[in-house]
């Protein structure tokens, strides 16, 4: 499990206000296939909600502790029903880039013009 210092704690919280749930865990629990949605979901976002469906705190907080032993992951928030898991995207998984001398997809034309492009030329 990673740990966070405060000051990386507090800018991950505040990117994560305006996210949405991308996982919902249900009354069956944190299943494998769970686990793997998680895991897909950080591995796109690094940054990601849950919400936990059911009353249970001491079981919220065991999810988020499994969770982030199993993935790898650090715990940045958990208010109620709803859990913050950050961990950093893997280095290898950047952009690809486009070797000099290669062609272009048919279909590639360049930045779309708009109306007002057209007017002032």
């Amino acid at each position: 499990m990673m740990t966070l210092t405060p000051a990386e704690r507090r800018a991950l919280k505040a990117r994560a206000h305006h996210l949405q749930p991308v996982v919902m865990i249900g009354d069956a629990g944190l299943t494998p296939a769970v686990l793997r949605e998680i895991n897909v979901a950080l591995t796109s976002h690094e940054l990601i909600k849950i919400r936990v469906l059911g009353d249970d705190r001491a079981a919220r907080s065991g999810i988020i502790d499994t969770v982030c032993t199993e993935l790898d992951a650090a715990p940045v928030q958990g208010i109620g029903k709803i859990l913050v898991i950050f961990r950093p995207r893997p280095a290898d998984t950047g952009t690809k880039t486009v070797k000099a001398g290669t062609k272009k997809k048919a279909g590639s034309r360049g930045p779309r013009r708009t109306k007002r492009s057209f007017q002032m030329a």
